[in-house]
This record gives structure tokens, sequence and C-alpha cells, in this order.
């Protein structure tokens, strides 16, 4: 059963986005989901990074499909958040697993496919679900952008659910979350509207919006029949 709230990245609004510290901070603050963004490194691993360069949210420089796990394991993720998060690094997506099966937290697993790597990161993802995700935990929910992506995932784990993910509701969303088996959608609940909301819950796909910080919209948007927002502040809505 899917919480009425999901850590963003973490609790991006708290730490670091997509680094372990994000994670124990959703944990400290009891939220029982978190979301997170994976992608490959230079050289086949996958790591959690939401953009295509480390340039924004480390002190390093380039893209990530060029650079080693070695490489990304030398730059600081987690100065430009806060001074205090200096040692926090890049993690893989072994670590992360590690760390959501010693606390107990459920994920949803967004594949961010440098761009011509969308097929590959996809089949890594699935590979990866398919025999190195914690039994103890329940089956993540993996989503993109990238309908390639999400095909080649499904290839190497197809009973794991699939979320796709949009800006605005499209005109064929029935059409392409049947093709793809997808059993979420997953927009920018700026775009979202009231009639839409019915429809896709009146199909039996869950239902889930990001990224939302303000109670007032996300108490809107549960009256909608929205299964569950993303938030960068879980704190901000969970007294709700």
């Amino acid at each position: 059963m899917l919480p009425k709230i999901i850590g963003h990245r973490g609790v991006a609004g708290h730490a670091p986005e997509n680094t372990l510290a994000s994670i124990r901070k959703a944990a400290d603050m009891k939220v029982a989901w978190i979301e997170f963004d994976v992608t490959l490194s230079g050289d086949g691993d996958l790591v959690l990074m939401h953009d295509e360069t480390v340039d924004r949210t480390t002190n390093g420089k380039g893209r990530v499909a060029d650079l080693s796990v070695a490489e990304l394991k030398q730059f600081d993720a987690g100065s430009w958040f806060a001074s205090r998060f200096r040692r926090e690094r890049v993690p893989t997506l072994l670590e992360t697993a590690d760390l959501l099966s010693d606390l107990g937290l459920n994920a949803n697993l967004e594949i961010k496919a440098s761009k011509g790597q969308e097929a590959e990161t996809g089949w890594a993802v699935g590979r990866f679900l398919a025999t190195e995700w914690p039994q103890r935990l329940m089956a993540p929910i993996v989503s993109s952008f990238s309908k390639v992506a999400l095909e080649a995932a499904a290839v190497e784990a197809p009973g794991f659910p699939r979320g796709l993910l949009v800006e605005r509701i499209p005109r064929n969303w029935r059409a392409e979350t049947t093709r793809l088996g997808c059993s979420l959608i997953h927009c920018n609940h700026r775009y979202l509207r009231k009639a839409e909301a019915a429809k896709i819950r009146d199909s039996g796909l869950h239902l889930l919006c990001y990224t939302v910080n303000e109670a007032r919209r996300a108490r809107q948007l549960w009256n909608w029949g929205v299964d569950a927002v993303f938030s960068d502040y879980p704190d901000r809505l969970l007294d709700i």
C-alpha cells in the first residue's frame, strides 16, 4: 500500500539530495518511502545522481557517464548543501539498497539515463533488481521519463511495479501505460486537472504527483484521489 507522502531524493529539503545522509534523515523523520535517481557511471556501475553531470551537486565536474565510481567517490557530494555534510559521497545503488534494508525503508527508484544510454541503464537497473535487491524489502517502484529504459528494465525484472513519469498527462496515457505494463503514472502536480485525476483513478492506475511542498496543495490532490505526493519537506505535510 502506498503512503500519502514519499520523500523526494531522500528528503531533499533537509539534506543533500540522492545521498545516504538524505536517506537517513528520511528515516529519522519517520518517512516510510523515499524516491531517488539512478544512473550509470563510466565503468558501468549504478550510482545515485539526478543530473547527467556532477557539477550541481558535487565539487567535481564532468559527465557521470565519463567517470568511474572511484573518481565519483573522490567528490564531495554534501558541502554544496551545508558544510556539515562535507563528508558525503556519491552512493552506489548497492550501498543505497543495503542502507534501505538496514532502515526498513521502501523506495521509488527513478531511472535517469544519460543521453544514448536509456536501454543500457534500464537493463542494468532491471538486472540489479532481479539479483541484488534485498529480499526483506518490498519491491520498489521503478519509474522513468524514458519509455526505452522502462522497457529494458522490465525485460530483466518483469515483476517489479513500473511508473510512467510525465510532465503533463498525455492524451494517450491509457495506451502507453498498457503497452509499458505500468500500474502507476507520475505527473507534475502543477499541470494536473481534477477531471484527469478522476479518469486515471477510475482506470485502476495509481496516480502520484511531484514535487509538492505546500500542505494546501497536497490536501487538494489527495481529495482529488491522488495516491501519493513526492515532497522535499515531508514534515510540512505529515501533520495533515
